[in-house]
């Protein structure tokens, strides 16, 4: 698991309407995957309620492959990277979802304080305020996973309509921070990235849909 620093140069893109889930996927919702699909989950489930102890909590320790395959069963897809602008809540140029400022009251991130009682696990989904679009937890409580590979350049190259980025890759991408990381991590526009095998505490997803 890595945090890159290629947020550079800032680009413009037009995405065709989506619908994006208002939560992250829950350990519940996980299980009820697994339990009607048949899905071979190879995680710890004990791993797995270290982090995230009950139903209503995101579900972590799932690779990019567990997640792909939830969402094909949900009749969804993974957010592209460039989708996660979504997170910012139709406030452009910010740090963050809700401006230029971040606290314990906004999100579950290191440390506790404000409404973050989390020390060092996630916390149950919608703990805090949404922002501008209705979205919660789009800074904070677990990364999110993203249909695209990673290229550290990619934005220099990146199309303007729908992009979906590189064809090729060695690492999956992933957005929004997580429990454990600082401010820094917090921002929108951090990109982080890891091998599709691994899965992570620190890590989970959410959905989206085709706008109809």
């Amino acid at each position: 698991m890595r945090v890159g620093k290629e947020e550079r140069p800032v680009h413009r893109v037009e995405l065709d309407a989506f619908y994006m889930d208002v939560n992250e996927v829950t350990v519940g919702q996980f299980k009820q995957f697994v339990n009607q699909s048949g899905y071979a989950y190879v995680g710890n489930w004990n791993h797995v309620a270290e982090y995230s102890p009950g139903d209503d909590y995101p579900m972590v320790y799932v690779n990019w492959h567990d997640v792909t395959a939830y969402a094909k069963w949900a009749g969804k897809r993974l957010p592209s990277e460039a989708g996660e602008y979504a997170a910012r809540g139709g406030l452009a140029g910010k740090r963050y979802p809700w401006g230029d400022e971040l606290t314990h009251d906004d999100a579950n991130y290191l440390g506790t304080g404000g409404k973050d009682r989390w020390d060092l696990s996630t916390a149950p989904i919608g703990s805090f305020e949404a922002n501008g679009y209705g979205l919660y937890d789009m800074a904070g409580n677990v990364w999110e996973w993203c249909s695209d590979w990673y290229d550290e350049n990619y934005y220099s190259k990146s199309p303007v309509s729908n992009p979906q980025g590189p064809s090729t890759g060695e690492w999956r991408v992933f957005r929004g921070g997580s429990w454990g990381d600082d401010t820094f991590g917090r921002r929108a526009a951090v990109r982080g990235f890891d091998s599709p095998t691994n899965a992570s505490g620190l890590i989970g997803f959410r959905c989206v849909s085709e706008s109809k």
